[in-house]
């Protein structure tokens, strides 16, 4: 054992306080493995910063004693991990929040997600999500893989647009079977920088964690890592220096677009995450840089929208369609591109 692995008494979080989130049992052949480490190869999306940050505040713990993150981890350890959050099932709580239903019958309902609602509660999102709304407006919805009640699929917080949602594991099983067969319709509306040379596209590369910034997503060309993802896109409105474009996804991978249009080179408009929160395209001229920044105040996330879905219908086998409109920040960005397309007077 290492010196200082483990934590003092008097260092460690008062346990009472904390929720345990994972516990895991070393297999009888663990070769010695620090516990941050053996936490990150078990523990679904998460980072090592959060597991180290986790082991400084007396969190993680071996045999009910704190441990420090240079912890080996041998055969036989009891590993817990706690948090000061409840874990996710004490999040699956009703809260009455205000929902755009476009539609609703005994089978599903469609709903316009607004930009900045989390779908569903995780790490630092654990109230006010659409989840807890649906818990409220609907007793019993059928649960998912993840144990996501009513959710077929998702799209980010600052992502605006259409959603389904199944009502019953009838709706869940056939939802869930389309999006995977790769037959249901997603079409976004996203305002992307540079210009393009061609009218129409198509993006291919599997998309994984990044290896050295997992709150980003990135393309593995050679399918070396990561799961397989195609975007077809094709541009709608040129306004120079950025683009506005249709994105049809083909398969439907956590920040796809987002990724997918980085690769290419040019990133969404406004996605602190990826970059597009800077002047990618076009001069640093004042009048140029304070006009940017003034499109940045009026759409303060990614330029994103999920704006049509197409599916059939689970019972009757209609083919459903929805269509959603811009919303208003969204298209008061695409508004005052317009403007300096049409003039470019700005330096």
């Amino acid at each position: 054992m290492e010196k200082d692995s483990f934590i003092n008494d008097n260092e460690s979080t008062d346990s009472e306080m904390l929720y345990e989130h994972y516990a895991f049992t070393a297999d009888s052949g663990q070769a010695p493995l620090r516990v941050d480490k053996f936490l990150m190869s078990r523990i679904e999306k998460v980072t090592r910063n959060k597991i180290q940050q986790a082991a400084k505040a007396g969190s993680i713990f071996v045999a009910d004693h704190a441990v420090k993150s240079n912890y080996k981890v041998k055969g036989g350890d009891e590993v817990k991990v706690l948090f000061a959050h409840p874990p996710y099932e004490h999040l699956l709580v009703s809260e009455q929040l205000d929902l755009d239903l476009v539609y609703e019958d005994d089978a599903l309902v469609v709903i316009n997600k607004p930009a900045g609602m989390v779908v569903h509660p995780g790490h630092g999102n654990y109230s006010g999500t659409l989840l807890n709304g649906l818990i409220h407006h609907f007793e019993q919805l059928p649960t998912n893989s993840n144990n996501r009640p009513g959710l077929v699929h998702r799209i980010d917080k600052d992502t605006s647009g259409l959603l389904v949602v199944a009502k019953t594991e009838e709706a869940m099983t056939h939802l869930a079977k389309q999006f995977f067969d790769k037959t249901s319709e997603r079409k976004y509306i996203a305002l992307v920088w540079g210009d393009f040379e061609e009218e129409e596209g198509r993006i291919e590369g599997s998309i994984g964690r990044h290896p050295k910034n997992r709150l980003q997503m990135t393309v593995f060309e050679d399918n070396s890592q990561g799961k397989e993802a195609v975007t077809h896109y094709k541009v709608l409105e040129r306004f120079g220096y950025v683009t506005l474009v249709e994105c049809q996804l083909e398969t439907g991978r956590t920040h796809q677009i987002r990724a997918h249009m980085k690769h290419i080179g040019h990133t969404l408009f406004n996605d602190a995450r990826y970059g597009g929160d800077r002047i990618l395209k076009g001069t640093s001229f004042t009048k140029y840089k304070q006009f940017v920044e003034n499109c940045f105040s009026l759409l303060p996330r990614q330029a994103l929208h999920a704006k049509t879905l197409g599916f059939d219908h689970p019972v009757t086998g209609k083919k459903m369609q929805f269509d959603t409109s811009i919303p208003e920040d969204f298209e008061n960005a695409i508004q005052k591109w317009r403007q300096y397309s049409q003039h470019k007077n700005l330096q």
